[in-house]
């Protein structure tokens, strides 16, 4: 067995790597960027080394110096986990080569797959159904376009070297096509440094399953069960499942024993995904494969009781499978959610900036939390902005379901924009609670859910947001009273103490964009007065560490408050609200751009810019793609103009805000 591993990653799958590595009494090295100098992963790795620059081509993209580190430092193999080097074939090589063990499948095993022409080619020959489409080796436009209006539409364009969700796009009729392959191969050059496509037949309102698989290199070959991957956003996964509510017994095992096909075709070694298109009618093709451990494996953790990366070292050590196919179980079932930085209600534009709070719910046999952060941390423009994977099991969907609802509603973030709201009440829609979804889901029903989303401030949530506020009062005073020569001075009394005896005071908060809402309350020692439209005792008492209960008017109710200058963050009943104290004499000194400009939503490289000083430009025209997080963002005229300036140059990168063009409105 290994006695020092070098885990070639950051973040959550970092630190979960380390910890099955800690369990089996294996050293773990964590690797590091600048930007990464004070991570988690960091702090819990036995050794830690520093690499490079923030950007991942000058870190976590550097074969060659993880090579010469791990050779230098006594490793024994290198887990490289998934994303960065993850599927690199040269990478997978030049480790055995350097005497360092990849734990991972072969080479020539990643080459076979990673190209989606050749991989079904191999699909085909091993009797795994795949869809009908274009594999070819021509490439050129035209003779793509005639493949196309063969296959008909409408149909897929996919980046042969592509992964998640990158170097995509549906085409619905032929005069899309053109645009649509230019983009597709424009997106696949810059991120996989491939342009080279290929075409497939859309199936319409279709499911992603894949399968769990892994193979030894003593031919043996097993399955994990399914995970279902339907709730997906621009082809990026958001709650995954197992076991898939939609699959009858009969298409499971037929899934289940293509995919064991699909890795014995291979001759795979380690942890693999086996990704299937499902039709309504329940028929199954081959997507592709992902030749590494996926970021929503731990669904099938919590339903078989099998470590996976464990099974990889194993594996990767020369050891057999731990388990026969007729000894792996399934029970009970299980969610992951991905907590991401970024804003639903603006094109789910990724958000940058300091975690000024984080909450989790506590981890547990039936709630799991995966995170590479802590609170303090910062979510950088380098990386992928997933925050945290909620995990939850339960002995049926529904029970896992209520407590996916009790996770979120235990998870809370200041500081950046976040998706938990848009996830609550995803996961409270009638069509996922009664599983009547398809990949297409949410960008069909994205204006709903996201309608949904929006809630009305509810009292109680007011109410425990004014008695976290006084609170919080009442104990910097006391503070403040400790520390002085006069304790008992009535200076230091935060229950509005006057000569003629208690006063009132005035609270203000904005909620979203409403109008400032002013609560009055009248404090005692023993409770608080809100006069609404009757008045309302409150008694308020922190619980435990940011959980408030408050009795109101006999009843008691428990929120979770979050709190960061200006902020509160509360959570009730499973919702969270976001509100902020509004200072009632405070200047208003917001300059925000005006329409005549373009600003970047966040920082950035420009990969194009589309027009020049002086151009006519049209409203909805592109103006400019930036580059950020991984993906690609085009910015367009708001209105017809003309354009006054071009502030940067491609390649050039950008900060969050900054104006990148003005032009004036015809």
């Amino acid at each position: 067995m290994f006695k020092k591993i070098l885990i070639a990653n950051r973040g959550e799958i970092a630190c979960r790597v380390i910890s099955t590595l800690k369990k089996m009494g294996i050293t773990s090295v964590a690797v590091y960027s600048d930007a990464d100098r004070d991570s988690r992963h960091v702090k819990l790795a036995d050794e830690a080394y520093h690499i490079g620059g923030s950007p991942p081509d000058e870190s976590y993209l550097k074969a060659d110096t993880l090579i010469e580190l791990a050779k230098r430092i006594g490793v024994d193999a290198i887990h490289p986990a998934y994303g960065f080097l993850s599927e690199n074939s040269e990478f997978a090589r030049a480790c055995p080569a350097a005497g360092i063990t990849f734990i991972g499948p072969s080479a020539e095993s990643i080459e076979k797959m990673g190209a989606k022409d050749a991989a079904k080619a191999l699909m085909e020959a091993a009797d795994v159904p795949v869809v009908p489409g274009y594999h070819g080796k021509q490439q050129g436009a035209k003779h793509l376009k005639a493949e196309a209006d063969k296959v008909g539409y409408p149909l897929l364009i996919k980046a042969v070297s592509g992964g998640g969700g990158k170097g995509m796009r549906v085409v619905n009729a032929a005069k899309e096509f053109d645009d649509l392959l230019d983009a597709v191969m424009r997106e696949a050059q810059n991120a996989f440094g491939d342009d080279r496509v290929l075409l497939e037949r859309y199936i319409g309102k279709p499911r992603h399953i894949e399968f769990q698989v892994f193979g030894d290199t003593h031919d043996n070959y097993v399955h994990l069960h399914e995970r279902e991957c339907s709730l997906q956003r621009r082809h990026q996964k958001i709650i995954e499942e197992t076991p898939s509510p939609f699959l009858d017994q009969a298409t499971r095992e037929a899934m289940g024993v293509a995919a064991v096909n699909a890795a014995r075709a291979i001759k795979y070694n380690g942890a693999g995904t086996i990704e299937f298109i499902v039709g309504e009618d329940r028929s199954f093709y081959f997507m592709e494969m992902n030749t590494r451990l996926q970021v929503e494996h731990p669904v099938t953790e919590m339903v078989t009781g099998q470590d996976l990366v464990e099974w990889q070292v194993r594996v990767a050590a020369g050891e057999t499978l731990p388990l026969k196919q007729e000894q792996i179980t399934s029970t009970g079932h299980s969610f992951e959610t991905r907590l991401y930085a970024e804003n639903p209600n603006n094109l789910f534009l990724p958000s940058t900036g300091k975690l000024h709070a984080l909450r989790f719910p506590q981890a547990n046999e039936n709630y799991r939390i995966e995170t590479g952060v802590v609170q303090g941390d910062t979510i950088s423009v380098f990386y992928d902005p997933m925050i945290a994977k909620l995990v939850v099991w339960g002995e049926t969907r529904e029970i896992a379901r209520a407590r996916l609802l009790n996770a979120l509603g235990d998870s809370g973030i200041i500081g950046v924009e976040n998706n938990i709201a848009f996830l609550e009440t995803l996961s409270t829609h009638p069509d996922f609670i009664d599983n009547k979804i398809d990949t297409q889901y949410i960008d069909a029903k994205l204006d709903e859910i996201l309608d949904s989303s929006r809630v009305e401030l509810p009292q109680n949530v007011l109410l425990a947001a004014s008695v976290r506020l006084l609170l919080d009062q009442q104990k910097s005073v006391a503070a403040m009273a400790s520390a002085s020569n006069d304790s008992n001075s009535p200076w230091y009394d935060t229950t509005g103490w006057r000569l003629n005896g208690q006063s009132e005071r005035s609270l203000f908060f904005c909620y979203e964009d409403s109008d400032d809402i002013e609560i009055v309350v009248t404090e005692s020692e023993s409770h608080f007065v809100f006069h609404l439209d009757n008045d309302l005792h409150v008694i308020g008492q922190e619980s435990e560490a940011n959980v408030l209960r408050l009795q109101v008017n006999n009843s008691w109710e428990r929120f979770i408050t979050l709190r960061h200058e200006e902020a509160l963050l509360i959570s009730w009943k499973n919702r969270w609200y976001l509100l902020n104290e509004v200072n009632p004499f405070a200047a208003d000194i917001s300059d925000s751009p005006g329409a005549s400009s373009i600003v970047a939503p966040m920082p950035g490289k420009l990969l194009k810019v589309l027009v020049a000083n002086g151009d006519v430009v049209r409203e909805g025209q592109s103006l400019a793609i930036l580059e950020a997080m991984k993906m690609e963002h085009t910015l367009t005229a708001p209105f017809d103009g003309t354009v006054n300036q071009v502030f940067y140059a491609e390649e050039d990168f950008v900060e969050a805000d900054a104006t990148l063009i003005t032009f004036v409105e015809e």
